[in-house]
Formats: structure tokens, sequence, C-alpha cells
């Protein structure tokens, strides 16, 4: 398959993970509001999708030949320095990402309602900062595919597809989808209209198609990078559970009984579950 398919191909799985965020905005066209219980325990299971995608996955296929993981338990082999060496740079170039992201994102109080009356600097500004935010889950997306086409993977279309990248796109876009809700809550007291919600929705998650193409093609031109690509995708993810995702469930459920702990813990539980056999497969 041409490198101009492969990439085709990766761009539309990171368009569906845009599209996913779309979702968070449905139930806005039944209901006003989305109860905190609800928000709280999506948020808990996009956590929990999250770390275990980055450990059972990412980290996983760094390591790929020195370490695996089977129902009959670990088996792995010394780790080669460069290998490690190259996914430690990467964990911590993917959380100096996201803090970099969250100081320029810190610096402005956007509302999904000024995109219409940005003039063109104010419109780059507003791409600049969507981009800083969602394009570590468009690198996950990208790096995930860099299998695409060799032996081994699941027959999609024609094309063998990693068994990684499915899963890593599931991921993704079952955590775009509280992100939607969240993105939607304002808009509606705004009284934006649904279709208008699920626009803006999936438009804030726009940048994650090109990170994923963009990934993809760095790794697929320089292999030997790879465990850096999966250290830099994973250590933004995990951080980002770690500096947003609880944060805004904790925040959420403060009205709850014990502060929406319950909730918080058993969405996570039920997302590591979800992402589990990424483990063993």
């Amino acid at each position: 398959m041409s490198l101009l398919a492969n990439l085709t191909f990766v761009f539309v799985a990171g368009f569906v993970t845009a599209l996913a965020t779309g979702v968070g905005a449905i139930p806005f066209f039944f209901v006003d509001d989305v109860g905190d219980r609800w928000n709280v325990t999506l948020w808990g299971i996009a956590s929990g999708i999250m770390v275990s995608a980055s450990l059972f996955g990412l980290i996983l296929e760094a390591l790929g030949e020195y370490v695996s993981v089977s129902l009959d338990g670990v088996r792995a082999t010394r780790v080669p320095g460069d290998v490690l060496g190259l996914l430690g740079v990467g964990l911590l170039a993917g959380v100096v990402l996201v803090v970099v992201a969250h100081e320029v994102i810190d610096d402005y109080d956007l509302e999904p309602r000024q995109y219409e009356a940005a003039d063109f600097k104010k419109l780059v500004l507003i791409l600049g900062i969507l981009t800083v935010h969602s394009f570590p889950e468009g690198v996950a997306v990208g790096v995930a595919f860099a299998d695409l086409g060799l032996e081994g993977g699941l027959s999609i279309l024609g094309l063998s597809v990693p068994l990684l990248a499915v899963f890593m796109t599931v991921a993704i876009s079952i955590h775009n989808v509280p992100e939607g809700v969240a993105i939607s809550i304002p808009l509606r007291a705004m009284d934006v209209s649904p279709w208008r919600m699920v626009w803006w929705a999936v438009f804030s998650s726009l940048p994650q198609p090109i990170g994923a193409v963009i990934a993809f093609t760095f790794v697929r031109v320089a292999r030997e990078f790879l465990p850096l690509g999966f250290g830099f995708a994973a250590g933004a993810m995990i951080y980002l559970v770690a500096t947003e995702f609880i944060p805004e469930a904790r925040t959420l459920g403060r009205r709850l009984p014990n502060g929406g702990t319950p909730e918080l813990v058993g969405g996570f539980v039920a997302g590591v579950a979800a992402m589990a056999p990424l483990a063993v497969l």
C-alpha cells in the first residue's frame, strides 16, 4: 500500500477520534443537563482507559521483544540501555508538552462563542491552543499505527492494522466523549443549539488527526526511535490524567456523597478492565 494511502488511513482514524468528541454533545438534544454523577463516572472511565492504554499498550509495545505479558505470567529479558533511554526521554518529553500546553491555555480564557467573531490573529491563537491541547492524543493514535500494513495485524478493508492501533483509536474516542460533554455544558448555558455544540466539540479535537499523521510519519521514517514515540505518547497521556482528568472529576464530584470518589474509582476500574486485554493480546 502506498504511503499516501497509509497516511489517509491514519488520518481517518484520527478524524474518527475527533468525531467522537461530538458524541458528548448528543445528550443535550434530549436533556438540559448531564448529572454530576454521570460526569464523574465518565471522567473516571476515560482516566482508566488512558492509563491502561499507556501502560499495557504503548510502554509494553516500546519494550517489545524484551518484555511480554501473557496469561502464564510476565516474561522479561534485559532491556538494552538505549531502548530504556529513548523510552525515558519520550516519557519526559510527553510530560513537558502537557506542561507547556497547560501554561499556554491557562493564560487565556477562551469560549467557543468567541470563535465566530474571532479576527485572524485570534483565530490563529485559538487554533494553536487547541493544537497543543489535543495533539498528544493524536500522537498516541499515530504512533500506534507504526506497523500498519505489516504482517500480524487485523485485516480491515484489506489492510493489516495493528491490534494496538485499534485499541488506541477506540480508547481515545471513548476518552473524547466526556471531553465533549465538558465542552457542551457551558455552551448549553449560553443557549447554543445542540448541533452547534456538536460542531464546536468536534472542532476542539480536529488537531488529533493532524497529530496522528505527523507521529505516524515520524515512526515509519525513523523506526529506531519507536520507543521514543511510544514513550512520548504514554507520558503525555498519563500526565493528562493526573493533571486534568482526575482534577476535573474531583471538581465535578464536590456536591456528591463522599466527593464523588466511588463514581471516580468505579469508572477508573471499569476503564482499566476494558483495556486490560492489551496486556495479553
